[in-house]
């Protein structure tokens, strides 16, 4: 067995081994050390090798899918070995081998899958192409057999994988690549990245002669990452994926660029904390089917550039919120829950179909999948009568209609209530299969010749208290009590003793039960073969499943959107050719959701004003401001309706966002350093079509070094960059800039002082704020009293001096710097003011007792004078 063992666990590799033996996984070795160490299980042993004792732990069976689940969350593969041969036909070991790999980007399984994510996995090749380094990207949604490819510049790699978000990396050995921070890495011989292997992997699997067809020509890293890919998960697999049918160039420039900062600022799907909510996401997810979560959650990743597609959403979504023919407007949504109750019943067909292509799909997944079959005309007739089949629902009234036969094929294998598992029997319908149906009347029809049989026992010996009957343990037998034992035949043979009983068994009781048995066996074994047949009948029609299974979660998306549109007053916005983000009474998605009354404020960017200088007391509502006219202009180029009275967004090929800073410890950055290297990508890549958000930049250092940044950037970027950029600062200088370029206004946040306090109203009014209320925010924080009012004796102080202490420049020519010669004060007396002052400033008269005071008084004066 250890013979065989090690063969296996050197086919596995690095990945866990889980190797079948009974009614458990077993791991050996380091594999048990370290499964055990993962999944605080008991470490065991059982053997020798080389004279010391063997490690060993181990799992239930039935229980994997929970122990897997954990594992992948760890980011480690396991490879599931199971038993193929038969037991009792085996002389030694029974002959295993691995059926699957589970790896964290290839996972099938719906109890491991989360239910509205995809989990992708990716390749990347770096090569040059044309004097040029060029990254190649291949990523594969298992779940549903989506396949992609694309190629860019390596600086942009890291956004691409943020973008894509592969919980598992496929990289070369020699790769030297940061992974995403919630990948996987897998290093595969660089020798997969092989064109010529690449080609030839790609071609057998799609059965062409050329890659010409799949726009693969111009794309050889692109291509090298393919091939890599499909044979790395086919290996997982075990088998082909048959499921996969195409390959499609996904091309960057049709989507709005937003890197990994911008995502995490902007919290698409997840806080800048990392919880799943609030978020835009969580917000908009109304889907009634988990496929309908997924393909909105995509859409949010991938806002698109191209007016058409974004265009083609939202005159779907205006469908589902347009009454029905010859219907009042309030007819609307009733038509529109309607339609979401219909889909509400409908199971993740999706995967299903994918688990029907890897056949691994389970007996009650078809069940559920024979109900869904049937809903569909239902589904059909409600858009067409509802919603007109001349509106832009109409593409989809072909798609979500597949052929009859599939269903009927269901509801005649398919058991009404089916098992969990194939193993267990009662999946496979009665009359489905006349040969099924006599052997379980075999196996189950013996109560009349058990009872007949009892009723002769008893009578033939004589004992009263006879009886026959079964457990899974020692099969059937005669039970007599322990003082009617002298009365049994001699033809009994003692199965087994009890205390007060003994039992027995008969030639003619064995004969029966030989026969039960082996019905119970053979009618097992037909049923997993019929099973197995379904499967292959079904297999055909995979491909018509998926395409149904998309136009479901399209259905299910936009109809989310409406539904969150016609409840949350959202309105269309009109998306246009130019440079522009026009919004009128615009308000923050989440925001919105979670405080009583939200203030809406308008918006206006374009040629003329390309720049809004943004100024106001810190709590006051800037960033918010901010991040809801970026949202705003996301949600209009994904294709949904906008929280805004009315807004006009045009052409966006990048959003920006250089909002807060923390440090970078690991990677030796300082917080100024994380915020100059945020801003340095935004100067360098921003276009005239690009949305800018900048939030503070510049406060990290010393005033004026702040000062002096936070003006040259803004100008650069109103110059030079020409976008379309939100620019919020504290440093009232900047307000100066509209003087200096046209295209640049200011706008503040107002805030009003009361007698409680400093009141924030939240709305947006043109022109600079008269001040920014730091010291007043600082009191609502719980900043003590008499730090407070020191604070504003200083503040008073400081803007009576006019400006801030010019600062040593360390670096200044020494022909700058003061002459040894000169005295570095030209009156003793000034310097000593200066002292007196700085003395009387750290003085906190609210904290001197009577006597404390007296004596300070004393030694000022001693001091000073």
């Amino acid at each position: 067995m250890m013979v065989q063992y090690l063969r296996l666990k050197a086919e596995a590799g690095s990945h866990l081994l889980f190797y079948r033996m009974g009614d458990f996984y077993e791991m050996f070795y380091e594999d048990a050390e370290r499964g055990a160490r993962l999944l605080n299980l008991t470490l065991t042993k059982r053997g020798t090798s080389n004279g010391a004792p063997i490690p060993m732990a181990g799992v239930p069976f039935h229980a994997m899918e929970g122990y897997l689940a954990r594992l992948v969350a760890a980011g480690v593969s396991v490879a599931i070995c199971e038993q193929i041969g038969d037991p009792a036909a085996s002389k030694g070991p029974v002959e295993r081998k691995i059926v699957r790999i589970v790896t964290p980007g290839t996972l099938t399984d719906e109890a491991l899958l989360p239910a509205r994510a995809d989990r992708m996995i990716a390749a990347v090749w770096q090569t040059r192409v044309n004097r040029s380094e060029r990254a190649g990207l291949a990523w594969m949604n298992l779940a549903n057999g989506e396949f992609l490819v694309s190629e860019c510049a390596p600086a942009m790699l890291e956004t691409e994988l943020h973008r894509i978000a592969p919980a598992e990396l496929v990289c070369a050995e020699s790769a030297r690549l940061d992974v995403p921070a919630n990948s996987a890495r897998s290093a595969i011989p660089d020798w997969h990245f092989d064109m010529d292997g690449a080609n030839e992997v790609l071609q057998k699997h799609f059965a062409v002669e050329s890659l010409a067809g799949f726009g693969l020509t111009d794309l050889p890293a692109a291509t090298c990452a393919a091939g890599a890919l499909l044979r790395y998960v086919s290996r997982t697999q075990a088998h082909t994926l048959v499921h996969v049918q195409t390959l499609r160039v996904d091309h960057a420039s049709e989507y709005v660029v937003l890197d990994p900062v911008t995502r995490k600022n902007l919290e698409l799907t997840e806080t800048i904390s990392g919880e799943g909510s609030p978020t835009l996401f969580s917000v908009l997810d109304h889907c009634a089917t988990p496929m309908g979560s997924r393909l909105l959650r995509r859409w949010l990743h991938h806002p698109v550039r191209d007016n058409a597609t974004a265009l083609d959403r939202q005159h779907v979504i205006a469908s589902f919120l347009s009454a029905p023919p010859g219907a009042s407007s309030l007819e609307a949504e009733p038509s529109l829950a309607a339609l979401r109750r219909l889909l509400d019943r409908y199971p993740d067909l999706e995967r299903i179909a994918t688990r029907i292509a890897l056949r691994s799909v389970r007996p009650r997944e078809l069940a559920s999948l024979r109900d869904a079959l049937d809903l569909l005309p239902a589904l059909a007739d409600h858009l067409q009568r509802c919603f007109g089949s001349a509106t832009p629902l109409a593409r989809f009234e072909s798609s979500v209609l597949v052929d009859p036969q599939i269903a009927q094929l269901l509801q005649q294998a398919i058991d009404p209530e089916p098992a969990v598992l194939i193993r267990e029997g009662g999946v496979i319908a009665s009359g489905y299969d006349a040969e099924l149906d006599e052997l379980r009347r075999l196996a189950t029809d013996s109560g009349a010749f058990l009872l007949e049989l009892e009723a002769r026992e008893r009578e033939r010996t004589g004992i009263t208290n006879l009886r026959v009957e079964f457990n899974r343990v020692h099969g059937f037998f005669i039970e007599v009590s322990r003082g009617q034992a002298d009365k049994v035949p001699a033809d009994y043979r003692r199965r087994q003793t009890l205390k007060n009983a003994e039992r027995y068994i008969t030639p003619e009781l064995k004969t029966w039960e030989d026969k039960i048995l082996s019905a119970k066996e053979r009618s097992l074994t037909r049923e997993k073969w019929l099973f197995e047949g379904l499967l292959d009948q079904l297999s055909v029609h995979a491909g018509a499943l998926s395409v149904c299974a998309a136009a479901l979660a399209e259905i299910d998306a936009l109809s989310a959107l409406a539904e969150h549109a016609y409840l949350n007053d959202w309105t269309a916005p009109e998306l246009t050719e130019g440079s522009e983000i026009v919004i009128e009474a615009g308000r923050h998605p989440v925001v919105e959701r979670s405080i009583e009354q939200f203030t809406p404020n308008d918006c206006e960017l374009g040629p003329q004003q390309r720049m809004l200088l943004i100024t106001g007391p810190n709590m006051g509502g800037k960033s918010t401001y901010m991040r809801q006219i970026a949202l705003i202009a996301l949600l209009a180029r994904v294709g949904s309706f906008v929280p805004a009275a009315a807004a006009r967004v045009g052409q966006i090929d990048r959003i920006f966002t250089r909002i807060g800073a923390a440090d970078d410890l690991a990677g030796g950055r300082s917080t100024f350093m994380m915020e100059m290297t945020e801003a340095a990508s935004i100067l360098s890549a921003s276009t005239p079509q690009s949305l800018v958000l900048m939030d503070e930049i510049g406060r990290g250092t010393s005033t004026y070094d702040g000062l002096a940044l936070a003006w040259s950037i803004a100008h650069r970027l109103l110059t030079h960059n020409q976008a379309l950029t939100l620019f919020a600062t504290h440093y009232f200088e900047i307000t100066r800039l509209p003087t200096v370029a046209s295209a640049a206004a200011n706008v503040h946040l107002a805030a009003a002082e009361s007698p409680a306090g400093i009141v924030f109203l939240h709305e947006v009014h043109p022109g600079p704020a008269s001040r920014s209320y730091g010291i007043q925010v600082a009191q609502r924080a719980g900043i003590p009293g008499a730090v407070i009012r020191h604070a504003s004796r200083e503040l008073s102080r400081l803007e009576a001096q006019g400006a801030p202490t010019p600062q040593l420049d360390l670096f200044a020519a020494a022909s700058q710097a003061p002459a040894a010669s000169e005295p570095a004060q030209d009156d003793s007396a000034a310097a000593d003011d200066g002292l007196l002052r700085a003395a009387l400033a750290d003085i906190d008269p609210d904290q001197l007792t009577p006597r404390e005071a007296l004596d300070t008084l004393y030694r000022l004066r001693n001091e000073y004078l």
